[in-house]
């Protein structure tokens, strides 16, 4: 064999540092960072006259042992979720949800919910959808509606009122400050000049008076009908729209109950029959809401507006009848205290 093929240990020869017999060649790799070697040995050529291999190199078996542990840090249980042992990148778990996801998934029930009730409101305008009916309440909440705004009616009323009386309370203080200054300068006519002005003062201080009454009317007036009943009325809003939410799961579910029964619809009116009883009990709650705001929307209501009512009556009357002391006898028992812009305070003189 090896005369055969003289060529062939001739250069092997060639290639090797003299001393270096070919029965003793050594390969040797070495690895990053290994302390041994991988060795492959090399003895006098014998096999077939093939073209020699190429050597290669084999990694140490530290570095193969290194890869080995990385591989074994990532732990994957039968769940398909990925959780880390040791050190590296974090994974996160299936379980934890996306917050663009979560969004998305809350757009969707609010739009479902919004196609339902769009639905259901003009299915009822048409007249083909079904709708639930308190008479009773609905009774109720028409009559506080038509109330608002006849009690809106004399809101505008009466500050129409007080600002043509505060126009004239002005009118009169200057028409008595005239008189008054005509009768010091007016000799002959000092008396008559004298008796106007103070009839015109009078007129004017009754006038503040009144419109300190009339104000406090408006005060009260427009807290009952912008605040106490307009507060109402959104509970009775809410209670409209939980009443169109449950008659539109109530329609959804009815529908569903007229068809097909089957492997594929039974989990449909199962869902179904959860959202209508959700809707029903929101449905109930509101209505137990609004009927218990209604009542003590009445009891407070008759309170305020019996008190004003007497207050109103009781000014009007002692202003045009020139009772002064029987007008501010009236401030004194509703415990209004003028606080007009522009009035002198009394002297101690008067207040003796």
């Amino acid at each position: 064999m090896n005369s055969a093929f003289p060529w062939c240990k001739l250069d092997l020869k060639r290639s090797l540092p003299a001393g270096l017999g070919l029965s003793e060649t050594q390969i040797t790799s070495h690895g990053f960072d290994s302390t041994k070697e991988g060795v492959i040995e090399a003895g006098a050529f014998q096999g077939s006259p093939a073209p020699p291999l190429p050597s290669v190199m084999s990694p140490s078996r530290v570095a193969a042992s290194r890869l080995a542990q990385q591989g074994s840090d990532l732990i994957v249980p039968s769940g398909g979720q990925r959780t880390q042992t040791k050190g590296g990148p974090v994974i996160l778990a299936d379980e934890i949800k996306n917050p663009a996801m979560e969004k998305l998934e809350l757009v969707r029930k609010w739009s479902l919910n919004t196609y339902k009730c769009t639905r259901q409101i003009i299915s009822e305008k048409l007249g083909r959808g079904s709708r639930t009916v308190d008479l009773e309440l609905e009774a109720q909440i028409d009559i506080l509606r038509d109330n608002k705004k006849k009690y809106e009616n004399i809101l505008r009323l009466a500050q129409t009122l007080s600002t043509q009386l505060f126009q004239m309370v002005h009118t009169q203080r200057q028409l008595g400050d005239a008189f008054a200054d005509l009768s010091l300068k007016s000799l002959e006519l000092h008396e008559e000049f004298g008796y106007n002005a103070d009839t015109q003062k009078l007129l004017a201080k009754n006038g503040e008076t009144l419109l300190g009454a009339i104000n406090f009317f408006i005060a009260s007036v427009n807290t009952l009908v912008n605040k106490t009943i307009e507060d109402t009325l959104m509970t009775v809003k809410q209670y409209e729209s939980a009443r169109i939410e449950y008659d539109a799961y109530r329609t959804d579910l009815e529908e569903l109950n007229l068809g097909p029964r089957d492997a594929n619809t039974l989990p449909k009116i199962e869902q179904s029959q959860h959202l209508f009883q959700a809707h029903k009990e929101k449905y109930d709650k509101m209505r137990n809401d609004v009927s218990i705001k209604l009542k003590f929307l009445e009891e407070n209501k008759v309170k305020v507006l019996h008190n004003q009512l007497v207050l109103f009556h009781n000014a009007i009357a002692a202003y045009f009848a020139g009772n002064q002391k029987q007008l501010e006898q009236t401030l004194k028992q509703f415990h209004i205290k003028l606080k007009t812009p522009g009035v002198d305070a009394p002297s101690w003189l008067e207040e003796q």
